[in-house]
């Protein structure tokens, strides 16, 4: 499929080539990355980018939909049939046009919605200060219990009474326990508030049943439809019934023109895998995984955040170790091992040169490594940590590294 960029575009064709075996030899950690399949790739790239489609299936301001309609019918009812829901807009270009969607579609300018505080593990789009959902929307952010870094949702409870927002989010961006929904929407309910959840991160794991579906319990539920889904870039809404005309209206026309129809028809693609009895087990395999990762780790004497996991996220808390999270994930890169520097509960540390560290095991798990492989990255881990400034050491890690990639390629099928 590159022959035609290769011949038109030699530059580009070089930087795809080397991007491509990059991923390949690298151990690749940062829980919102994945490895999609070819078909998957293959629709992404397809002919339906040549096609503007604005509007709905039935409702286009454009002729020639024969097929986009269908396409997008396709996986509006795959994304039903996954994820158990009454409705499903699958145009959002990416999480946090999803986002914004559903709080426009449930809330008015300056009203108030209440998320999880980005130091804490929430994401920008959950009223964050420097995110348009912070400025045109009013913003309460609860955070994580100090002592065990876990959500407590009595204490999150009396906040909702205390301010009584419109909209009370659930989801996050680096939280590494199961998340309570119906707690969350009973608190909700008990102040007349809508309940929304992101589940961008875990979407792969609701679907494949290893984590807790907020879809019974949130008005509308968001998430991306890449990270553990393991599709293309992209965005999704699900939605109760009686949502349907409010959401739509706030994709459309409300914050986006034409849908992006070669990443729905990935999107397609991405879901009908989903439904594969084989993804049941990869996503069990993700949690396995990191429970592993993180019990290796612990032994190694890291503190993680809330001591543990329950889904595919790692949260490192550097300080006791007296490293700081930038330079340790450079020293990781360089030895071909990729994962992000990150905030931490409680952190004093600058965003840029934060306390944490952010590991996730989707990547790993696509490659069709297990526990034993996981074992042995806490091991190069632990390392690194000890020879953040011995580049000898690095460049050994980073060879034993390159050798079990090869060992464990990249898969183009993922059923």
């Amino acid at each position: 499929m590159l022959a035609a960029v290769a011949k038109s575009d030699p530059k580009v064709y070089e930087l795809i080539v080397g991007e491509k075996k990059r991923q390949e030899n690298c151990i690749r950690l940062i829980p919102s990355e994945n490895y999609v399949s070819q078909a998957v790739m293959d629709a992404t790239g397809s002919c339906f980018t040549n096609k503007y489609a604005e509007g709905y299936p039935g409702k286009r301001y454009y002729e020639g939909q024969e097929f986009t309609d269908q396409v997008e019918n396709l996986a509006i009812e795959r994304a039903r049939q996954v994820f158990g829901a009454d409705g499903a807009n699958v145009q959002p270009h990416s999480g946090s046009f999803a986002n914004m969607a559903a709080y426009c579609a449930l809330a008015q300018p300056g009203e108030t919605i209440m998320g999880l505080a980005l130091p804490h593990g929430g994401h920008l789009t959950h009223g964050w200060k420097v995110s348009y959902t912070g400025k045109f929307f009013k913003s309460v952010q609860y955070e994580l219990d100090a002592a065990t870094g876990r959500l407590d949702y009595n204490k999150i409870a009396d906040l909702a009474k205390l301010h009584k927002p419109k909209i009370i989010i659930s989801g996050s961006s680096a939280y590494p326990r199961v998340i309570d929904f119906k707690a969350f929407d009973e608190i909700a309910k008990a102040v007349g508030a809508f309940h929304v959840s992101d589940i961008a991160h875990i979407a792969g794991l609701v679907a494949g049943g290893a984590h807790l579906s907020p879809v019974p319990y949130a008005d509308v539920v968001t998430t991306t439809t890449h990270k553990s889904l393991r599709g293309p870039r992209g965005g999704m809404i699900l939605f109760k019934e009686q949502h349907t005309a409010a959401v739509n209206k706030a994709v459309f026309p409300g914050l986006q023109g034409g849908p992006h129809i070669h990443t729905i028809s990935a999107l397609a693609v991405c879901l009908g895998e989903a439904l594969h009895p084989a993804f049941k087990i990869y996503a069990a395999q993700i949690v396995a995984n990191a429970k592993k990762m993180a019990e290796k780790l612990m032994e190694y004497g890291f503190n993680l955040v809330s001591g543990g996991t329950d889904n595919h996220l790692i949260l490192i808390d550097l300080r006791n170790k007296g490293l700081a999270g930038k330079p340790l994930a450079k020293a990781l890169d360089r030895a071909n091992i990729e994962c992000n520097y990150n905030s931490v509960p409680g952190d004093t540390a600058p965003p840029f040169n934060p306390s944490g560290l952010r590991l996730g095991t989707p990547s790993l798990t696509t490659r069709g490594m297990k526990e034993p492989q996981m074992e042995l990255v806490a091991g190069w881990i632990k390392t690194i940590a000890e020879n953040v400034e011995n580049e000898q050491m690095i460049e050994k890690v980073g060879k034993e590294v390159v050798a079990v990639c090869k060992q464990f390629p990249v898969k183009e099928s993922f059923v």
